[in-house]
């Protein structure tokens, strides 16, 4: 089935997007193309044709297929008539995900009526072809379909849809909204501004202002799914927003991804960002709130938690704050934490953000010092526990001028507690504080730069004791995981440390009189803090901290034994502990090696660590962890019973006994000469993978039953794709002429067939990777199979043109990926009149420039 996406003239193209639909139906093809993927199509075609920093000016990202399908499926929509509204809608990912969710829904609405709003114009004829998609939907299950794109600013829109409040004096018109809007920060002198000011909404950012309208749009009761940076969860840039929130919407679902860069990955976006579902009611006290976290949209690898309403938004604060916990480790982490009695003010100490801003104070720094300068400490100057100044081959200043025109810029010298504001990707700590010491430098006055919050009393320095308590009591487990729960940004500023809180004065001064300022290992801080700030001794069931060490731990040993990196995760370290029966209080040398089915192991994940896997993960489980458990040889399927079945529920693992030995050996003297000799005897298993991908050949099946090898590699996979799946569904019954290898350039080379069709090959070197005869058709299908080398490009076809020049068959042109996001990066350099197939969407074709179907093209 093919799916035509784009053309020379847009407009052309996306005009006969809906008749391209029908016409598939006509001629013979069994059923209509997945919408969903029809859509992504056209999203990627989209990133194709917009320059990727005029989309980051406009704040656009538009919603790949795996985050809308998510946000769909968090829809209840139980009426029977459903107004649909996407504001700042890009192509139309959001409602075309929603209603082909609904349509696959047992109980089906009766109507369905989609408003999206888009104001720029580039993006309307995608739009206008998504809203066909739906209508062919909605037809063919009888379900009645209305839909309007609205070629507006959404702000426009919504004050125009609104009586003289922001909750309007006219009914509301929808009862479901999906949105991803714009990410840009508002300028408080621009008309945006003034225009949500007026309707008493004051915000910082575009996408909190879509947020906003979007709800006021609202009916009663009326679903609200949206894709936001985290940021809105906390701060006072968006406690106005907040307020207004949580006034008319009770939170239902909240999607957290570990990994920052993955859910936008094609605009490079390197944010926390979260789904939020929420209903437009009143909240309850006795309502609950799923959590879920993931490392992204589709890695499969979900826990979830249902919180108290009242432990997501503490009713008493008002910063009215949320906060978002992951497990029940968290839970237990901020149960301690909200407990904790004092506040900074109760123990008479501030906390502030350095206030040498270096661009704004340029003519007054210095790149060494000089008489008369002070030293200006930056994060840089902050290594593993300690300032070091001025430090080596720094490109930054190190110094800054004493006198009348910095005094307000330096404070004295003393003992002060920094906080770096950003940390990097190496630090896997948000929280990174250290003590400065009087002795540090050798001056009277110093200068923080404004990438550091310092604490301080009066804005001078603080008790040695004290000081020591407040870095030690930071830098502990349980503050760095609280503050994470609160903290919607990349970034720690100091409003946010004020908001933290505290331990009594006394005992953050005895704290810091147990370290003796000496450095410490995190292990040893966090049972220092146990002890001193919450009372725990060191064999206390249920510490946080214990089980994300021993969970770090076993991240540890998987990386030692050489797992691949897609094993060396939070959902393999649990498995492993689990099959080796670890507490977080059980010393490695007491491992064993009971016999533990998925579920099982599940089961333990949650009971002593928190992790609550949802159920569908089980055959993550399995197939991400467990199997590649059995390739390495770390434990073994059924050794009570060998002939049990695959789907039985005692199907069991365990951990190989000779294994055990060495796991057993972790942290001891025994386990770097007991870990060479096992690595020795079973070598690293990425590289048993590699020994494995080298000797085992592709077998395929040609048209004709002659069998071939291919050797191994992505190249050849894509090969393999090509010949079972590409060719039976679109060229069926057709002859298999040329083959080639990355080995062997000649797989298979039937000559005589390609001579009788005029073509007598001489360059060896500019045959395509397959070349397939449809007979019936008189086409002759050149396929390109790109991995790592390029497409059918402009200068690619003219070469197979000329190479076929005397071909008596017309031919049709065809670039194959492995996956969509291969396709995004070659989007720009595929040729028109060619037709593009993704193997990891084997049903559909697209066909660049939209005049026709797989087939020859004749100018």
């Amino acid at each position: 089935m093919a799916v035509n996406i784009s053309g020379r003239d847009p407009k052309l193209a996306f005009g006969n997007a809906v008749e391209t639909f029908t016409a598939s139906l006509a001629t013979g093809m069994r059923t209509m193309p997945d919408p969903i993927e029809a859509i992504e199509f056209l999203r990627l075609d989209a990133l194709r044709r917009l320059p990727r920093d005029a989309r980051a000016r406009k704040g656009q990202f538009f919603t790949p297929k795996p985050v809308a399908q998510l946000m769909a499926s968090l829809f209840t929509a139980p009426k029977t008539v459903l107004r649909i509204l996407d504001p700042g809608a890009g192509v139309g990912s959001l409602f075309g995900a929603l209603i082909s969710v609904l349509s696959q829904r047992v109980s089906l609405p009766r109507e369905i009526d989609v408003t999206a709003v888009e104001m720029d114009p580039k993006l309307c004829d995608y739009i206008q072809a998504t809203l066909g998609i739906c209508r062919r939907i909605c037809e063919e299950k009888g379900i009645r379909f209305q839909g309007e794109l609205v070629k507006k600013d959404f702000l426009a829109y919504a004050n125009g849809c609104m009586g003289g409040t922001l909750d309007g004096e006219k009914p509301a018109r929808f009862n479901c909204v999906i949105l991803n809007p714009p990410y840009k920060k508002l300028n408080v002198h621009s008309q945006e501004w003034a225009l949500l000011e007026a309707r008493g909404l004051r915000t910082t950012n575009l996408y909190t202002a879509f947020l906003g309208l979007a709800i006021s749009l609202l009916e009663p009761e009326g679903e609200l799914v949206a894709i936001t940076p985290r940021s809105f969860c906390s701060g006072p840039y968006f406690r106005t927003f907040r307020k207004f929130l949580l006034k008319r919407m009770a939170l239902r679902d909240f999607y957290t991804f570990s990994a920052r860069d993955r859910v936008f990955e094609e605009d490079d976006v390197l944010q926390e960002n979260i789904i939020l579902s929420a209903i437009k009611r009143k909240a309850d006290e006795t309502d609950l709130v799923r959590v879920h976290t993931s490392t992204d949209a589709e890695s499969g690898d979900e826990t979830i938690l249902d919180m108290p309403y009242t432990q997501v938004v503490n009713p008493g604060d008002k910063d009215a704050i949320i906060n978002l916990i992951a497990d029940e480790l968290q839970k237990g982490i901020a149960a301690k934490m909200r407990a904790l009695p004092s506040t900074l003010r109760d123990i008479g100490i501030e906390v502030s953000t350095g206030r040498v801003v270096d661009f704004r104070s340029k003519r007054y720094l210095r790149s060494g010092a000089e008489a008369g300068t002070v030293p200006l400490i930056y994060p840089m100057n902050l290594r593993d526990g300690a300032v070091v100044w001025p430090g080596k081959n720094t490109r930054k200043p190190v110094a800054i001028v004493n006198g009348p025109s910095t005094s307000d810029l330096l404070v004295p010298t003393g003992t002060y507690v920094l906080v770096k504001r950003f940390t990097t990707k190496e630090e896997k700590r948000r929280l990174v504080a250290t003590v400065f010491k009087e002795d540090d430098v050798p001056y009277d006055r110093v200068g923080f730069e404004n990438h550091l919050n310092y604490y301080h009393s009066g804005r001078g320095g603080l008790p040695p004791d004290m000081a020591r308590g407040i870095a030690a009591f930071l830098n502990s487990t349980y503050t760095d995981e609280y503050f994470r729960q609160f903290n919607g940004h990349t970034q720690v500023n100091a409003a946010d440390l004020r908001n933290l809180r505290y331990p009594p004065a006394n005992t953050l001064m005895a704290l810091g009189a147990g370290l003796n300022g000496t450095k410490k290992e995190p292990k040893e801080i966090d049972t220092v803090v146990e002890r001193e700030v919450f009372g725990m001794s060191p064999e206390a069931e249920g510490s946080p901290s214990r089980s994300k060490l021993k969970i770090e731990e076993a991240l540890q040993v998987l990386k030692a034994l050489g797992l691949p990196r897609e094993q060396q995760n939070e959902r393999s370290a649990l498995t492993l502990l689990a099959l080796l029966d670890l507490k977080p209080n059980t010393p490695w040398s007491k491992a064993t090696n009971p016999m533990r089915g998925i579920t099982e192991m599940m089961e333990y994940f949650q009971a002593h660590y928190g992790k609550h896997y949802a159920p569908n993960t089980r055959e993550t489980v399995r197939r991400f962890t467990v199997h590649q458990f059995l390739q390495a040889g770390i434990c073994v399927q059924n050794p009570d019973q060998s002939d049990r079945p695959v789907n039985s529920p005692n199907y069991v693992y365990q951990i190989q006994p000779e294994v055990l030995v060495l796991f057993r050996a972790f942290s001891s003297k025994r386990w770097l000469a007991l870990l060479r000799k096992h690595l020795k005897t079973v070598g690293p298993l990425q590289k048993r993978y590699e020994r494995e991908r080298i000797m085992q050949k592709i077998p395929v099946k040609l048209s004709h039953g002659n069998d071939i090898s291919l050797s191994p590699g992505s190249h050849n996979e894509l090969m393999k794709k090509i010949l079972d799946e590409f060719c039976p569904r679109f060229a069926p019954g057709a002859e298999t002429i040329y083959v080639g290898d990355t080995e062997d350039k000649w797989a298979f080379f039937d000559k005589e067939a390609l001579n009788s069709l005029g073509v007598d090959v001489q360059e060896h070197g500019k045959m395509p990777d397959a070349v397939i005869f449809n007979r019936e058709k008189n086409w002759l299908v050149l396929i390109e199979a790109v991995t790592s080398h390029g497409p059918v490009n402009p200068k690619r076809r003219e070469e197979l043109s000329q190479l076929f020049s005397k071909s008596e068959a017309g031919l049709v042109y065809v670039t194959a990926f492995l996956t969509r996001r291969t396709m995004v990066k070659y989007l720009n350099e595929i040729s028109w009149e060619t037709d593009v197939w993704v193997a990891e969407s084997p049903s559909h074709l697209i066909h660049f420039d939209g005049e026709r179907f797989l087939g020859p093209y004749e100018c």
